[in-house]
């Protein structure tokens, strides 16, 4: 793929940098210091190298996403997919923990907390770097060139709502999703367990969003049931 310019097919604002840079940041420091039985050094590696591909991330497009290269995409992917994986270890050893009961029961309730606050961010940020091709080609390139949706948002199907909707719309405005849109879908996905105003359309969309409601709804009835041990 070659670099893409700001000479974008559509006149759409480059999306910032900074809301998905920020969200990373509070997935790593939570990750960081998450009680857990991962060595500190371990921990520290996955988030050096995190903390690395972001900074080659934000040299590339400091401010605004504005090019894409070949590399740039991979590392994109490669940071997302890094993060959910880590957190989904995490996971696995809070629910352990959860279920035999070791440990301090508020320090794992804390824990359980900053393993789901990760996960919203983890799996938003999956959400955000697949669905059609990536921040910079969602703004970049022609819309009848754009890969499939994975998402379906309300405002793809907007145009035909009353006028101050309308104008916001993807047809009439065209609108397209940013990292706040996917963060929030994430996040209510996570307490609905299933979607919200945001639809799945591909199979990997469904597979992402089922492992995340899935894992949302097992950590907080597992949760509940420790709190509920505790009071009594």
């Amino acid at each position: 793929m070659s670099d893409k310019d700001d000479k974008r097919a559509r006149n759409v604002a480059p999306e910032h940098r900074w809301p998905a840079v920020f969200a990373t940041l509070v997935a790593l420091a939570a990750y960081a210091i998450l009680p857990s039985v991962v060595p500190l050094i371990e921990r520290y590696v996955v988030v050096g190298i995190c903390l690395v591909l972001l900074i080659v991330l934000i040299a590339y497009n400091p401010h605004h996403l504005t090019k894409e290269s070949r590399w740039s995409r991979r590392l994109e992917i490669a940071l997302a997919i890094l993060i959910l994986v880590a957190n989904q270890v995490a996971f696995v050893e809070t629910i352990i923990r959860l279920l035999a009961k070791h440990g301090n029961g508020y320090e794992l309730l804390f824990a359980s907390l900053q393993v789901w606050v990760t996960n919203v961010i983890a799996f938003a940020l999956m959400y955000w770097v697949l669905d059609r091709g990536g921040p910079v080609s969602r703004v970049s390139v022609a819309r009848h060139e754009l890969p499939l949706a994975d998402f379906r948002f309300p405002q793809d199907e907007d145009h035909d709502a009353i006028d101050e909707v309308a104008r916001g719309s993807s047809q009439k405005m065209d609108w397209v999703p940013n990292y706040v849109d996917y963060f929030y879908f994430s996040l209510s996905n996570s307490m609905a367990f299933s979607p919200t105003d945001t639809m799945p359309l591909t199979h990997r969309a469904k597979l992402l969003m089922s492992l995340e409601s899935f894992g949302g709804f097992v950590l907080l009835a597992l949760v509940i049931a420790r709190a509920v041990s505790l009071i009594g």
